[in-house]
C-alpha cells in the first residue's frame, strides 16, 4: 500500500516537535543532526506547499481584479 502524503499541517506539526526538542536540548549530538537533518527537509515541504499556496492566490485575485475591470 502507497504512504499517504501527509497534510501541511500534519508536517508543520512535526517540524515543530523537532525544533521544540532541538530548542530543549533533550537530544544528543547525533540525534540532534539527524533531527536537524528531517527538520530541514520538512521545512522545505512547508516551504513548496506555501508557495503553491501564494501562487493560487496570487492568480485567484488577478482573476478577481480583472473581472472588476470588466463590470
Amino acid at each position: 500500500m502507497a504512504d499517504k502524503k501527509k497534510t501541511f499541517e500534519q508536517t508543520l506539526e512535526e517540524l515543530e516537535n523537532i525544533v521544540t526538542k532541538l530548542e530543549n536540548g533533550e537530544l544528543n549530538l547525533e540525534e540532534s543532526i539527524k533531527n536537524f537533518e528531517t527538520a530541514t527537509k520538512l521545512y522545505k515541504e512547508c516551504k513548496v506547499e506555501l508557495d503553491k499556496a501564494e501562487k493560487k492566490i496570487s492568480v485567484l485575485t488577478e482573476s478577481l481584479q480583472e473581472e472588476d475591470y470588466k463590470l
